[in-house]
């Protein structure tokens, strides 16, 4: 039996709704380290939330929790979104004042203020700006100085550059100018620098600050000034990636207008803003309008494109009685819309929080990398260490030498790229995903459909439509299939259930005029009877035709036939006996074999119905789709059970269903995915992935879309390595150069995070 490898319930926020875990952890996430408690909505509201200016990564997380673990009860008490710079104390943590909070995050070379959503986003953006400032500023000087080299040495004189201009004085101009560059590059480090080096926790500032002292003690003006610029740019440029990532995800709140043409009792039209307009008011939509806000068509007819939301491509028909969506796009017709939910509670608003917040649900990749950075920035200082010392002490070699190679060493080694790749990646996927109509809760998620092996789905509603249809009318004796309808539609002219609704939507498709039956009464658990002129008509089940006497005309072949198809028999009579019968069957979903053929072509091992439906009609669904397995006539708890029987099979199980019905073999499964959940606020509440639309093809796209995910991550996480590698092997043997370090640091930078924003795209795959 496999190992049973889901995350322990440390790794999980104490109030998720959900008490289990379902992703597989090879990184070992129960191991806490810099990683604390992730803080979902329910505890960002109940918790006390701070901005950190400064918050950018693992490093920094690392440092909060070791100046604040110890007074608040624990790392565990305190959760981190370093996408949007934002700390929670848990309300599980000894609470101390707010006063107390600024003041120890302050010691860190940070700052702390209280999490105000609008601030927070101008702070951001102030952060970038300075950041930028002292970046541009450094710039200049460098280039001042290489300037100042040119015109006083001339261009061969560039070499003395690289050669600490031999035995002769550096200009003093010139000296200055890298000075200043220096000063300006590592101004905003510096106070982190100091904070890892006084509580001897090295981190990359401290290599950086460390590098740069020690080029200008041997020196190297020229390389110290370079090392300090490319690190602010190597910064600076961290700090933007984050800040893309982030405005991709709320560019998805952008897609609701801010205003909405609201009509007024005196029956005016009037635009107010969306956030004004309350629960049961009218708005009105004209033809080509974003829709502002969650709500009921009341009047009107027209077509809407919810692409945004669903990902769907065709235009959806909309008519009174209809939901529309906020963030949609009305087409040519003319909408009146009743607002069913304020604009801070919409559809999209839910998303678009849902997707800012689940970035902090790291992957196993994202929590392997942080983890790798702690032991990696220590190790490689003690290197650089052994590399300066040893050759002179044992061999008698130069200590200059080994001295530069061992700062060389520090530069290379520096981890920005490793870092910050991977939640770029992430979000970027995440953002994607939201994009094409598919929500998925976190980094974990994004991870775990690209293992996927085996996955269990609900018929009802997953593979079919849930709205039976009309497959076949049979006569009996003298009627004709037409007086079969008619009276059947007769009798259910008035019935809402969905047996009732198919069979009035087959007369309709027919156009057959009918009239409904007067007297009609239910007969709880058999059918139903009335009168149609002075004819007495019936409608039910075959026991129920039994019941009325009529057992031995009914044809047990041809009903037996119907049932192997899967089909549910209503039987029409009168007084006389039956007049025919009507075969019903749950209409199979566009794209079921398609999406089915897809997952096996994918790799997915095994993939399995689990339906509480009888077995006939479960077999029926299975041969037109290729599922592989079917358990049919289940009750959640049998449900359960399988998906247990699953999960000691298979590494990585998922199960897909409407996000309540199913709701304990959704948990037990490894993950689970809703479908449809566009309209269930549940079903969006309580799934890690939740399909938006009825598009049961979303779930290949799904799968591909983790994996392409993954090997964006390990083509950063390979490249990073490879490249520090090689330069780490070339500066053992004194073949590096501290340029030559510098270079390949911002450029490997540079790659991994544009490589990672490709994901923003969401190409189909």
């Amino acid at each position: 039996m496999p190992q049973d490898t889901r995350c322990c319930s440390a790794n999980l926020a104490p109030a998720d709704p959900k008490p289990h875990a379902h992703v597989a952890d090879p990184a070992g996430c129960c191991s806490r380290g810099a990683e604390a408690a992730v803080p979902n909505t329910a505890e960002l509201r109940a918790g006390r939330n701070f901005r950190i200016t400064g918050l950018c990564c693992a490093e920094e997380v690392a440092s909060l929790n070791r100046v604040l673990g110890p007074v608040v009860g624990g790392a565990d008490h305190l959760g981190f979104d370093v996408l949007n710079g934002r700390m929670t104390l848990l309300a599980s943590a000894l609470q101390i004042p707010d006063e107390q909070v600024l003041s120890l995050v302050a010691k860190t070379g940070m700052s702390a203020m209280p999490w105000d959503g609008k601030s927070a986003e101008a702070d951001q953006a102030a952060h970038l700006n300075r950041q930028t400032r002292f970046t541009a500023a450094s710039a200049l000087f460098w280039g001042g100085g290489l300037a100042w080299h040119v015109a006083h040495s001339g261009a061969a004189g560039l070499g003395q550059l690289f050669d600490g201009h031999d035995d002769l004085p550096v200009p003093v101009g010139e000296l200055g100018l890298f000075l200043v560059a220096v000063a300006l590059g590592v101004w905003l480090v510096l106070p982190k620098a100091w904070y890892a080096l006084r509580n001897l926790s090295p981190d990359m500032n401290l290599l950086m600050v460390v590098a740069v002292v020690g080029a200008i003690s041997l020196g190297e003006y020229f390389e110290a000034a370079t090392v300090a610029f490319f690190f602010a740019l190597s910064l600076t440029l961290e700090s933007w990636s984050v800040g893309r990532a982030r405005n991709a995800v709320s560019a998805l709140l952008d897609l609701a207008p801010a205003t909405a043409r609201v009509v007024q009792e005196n029956g005016h039209e009037v635009e107010m803003p969306a956030g004004e307009v309350q629960i049961g008011q009218h708005f009105v939509l004209r033809g080509g309008d974003r829709i502002p806000m969650d709500g009921r068509v009341i009047a009107g007819a027209g077509a809407v494109d919810q692409a945004p939301i669903t990902g769907e491509s065709a235009l959806v028909a909309k008519e009174p009685g209809d939901e529309v969506y906020a963030g949609t796009l009305n087409g040519e017709g003319s909408l009146t819309v009743e607002a069913t939910k304020l604009a801070s509670d919409t559809v999209l608003a839910k998303i678009t929080r849902m997707v800012g917040d689940a970035h902090a649900r790291r992957a196993p990749v994202e929590q392997w990398v942080s983890k790798f950075a702690r032991i990696y920035t220590p190790t490689v200082l003690a290197l650089a260490i052994a590399l300066a010392c040893l050759p002179p002490l044992l061999m008698g070699r130069d200590w200059g030498f080994w001295v530069y190679n061992a700062l060389v060493l520090l530069v290379i080694a520096c981890p920005c790229a490793l870092v910050i790749s991977t939640p770029v990646s992430i979000v970027a996927a995440l953002t994607a995903a939201a994009r094409a109509g598919v929500l998925i809760k976190g980094g974990a998620y994004i991870e775990a459909p690209g293992k996927l092996q085996a996955i269990a789905l609900d018929k009802t509603g997953t593979l079919t439509e849930g709205r039976p249809e009309v497959v076949g009318i049979h006569p009996l004796g003298s009627a004709s299939q037409t007086e079969v309808l008619q009276a059947a539609a007769a009798l259910e002219a008035r019935a809402s259930h969905p047996l009732a609704l198919a069979i009035l939507a087959e007369a309709t498709r027919q156009k057959l005029a009918y009239v409904a039956a007067a007297d009609s009464r239910i007969i709880p658990g058999r059918g139903l009877e009335g009168r149609q002129g002075e004819q007495a008509l019936w409608l039910g089940s075959p026991r129920f035709g039994t019941e009325r006497g009529f057992g031995a005309a009914l044809p047990t072949t041809l009903m037996a036939e119907i049932e192997a198809a899967g089909a549910t028999i209503v039987v029409v009579g009168d007084a006389s006996g039956p007049m025919g019968l009507i075969a019903l069957r749950d209409r199979l979903r566009v794209g079921a074999r398609d999406t089915i053929e897809a997952l096996h072509d994918l790799g997915v091992k095994q993939v399995v119905m689990l339906t509480g439906d009888n077995a006939a009609a479960a077999g029926a669904v299975a041969q037109a789709t290729g599922i592989d397995e079917v358990h049919a006539g289940l009750l959640p708890a049998d449900k359960l059970a399988k998906v247990e029987r699953l999960t000691e099979r298979y590494d990585m199980v998922a199960m897909m269903g409407d996000g309540v019905n199913d709701a304990p073999a959704m948990a037990r499964a490894h993950f689970a995915v809703a479908m449809g959940a566009v309209g269930s606020d549940a079903a969006i509440e309580t799934a890690d992935i939740a399909l938006m639309s009825d598009d049961i093809s979303r779930l290949p796209w799904l799968i591909a879309h983790s994996r392409r995910t993954m090997a964006v991550i390990r083509q950063n996480i390979g490249l990073s390595l490879v490249t520090k590698m090689g330069f780490a092997l070339a500066t053992a043997f004194g073949l590096a150069s501290m340029w030559g370090a510098i270079a390949a640091d911002v450029g490997v930078s540079l790659l991994v995070v544009g490589n990672a924003l490709r994901l923003l795209k969401g190409r189909e795959v």
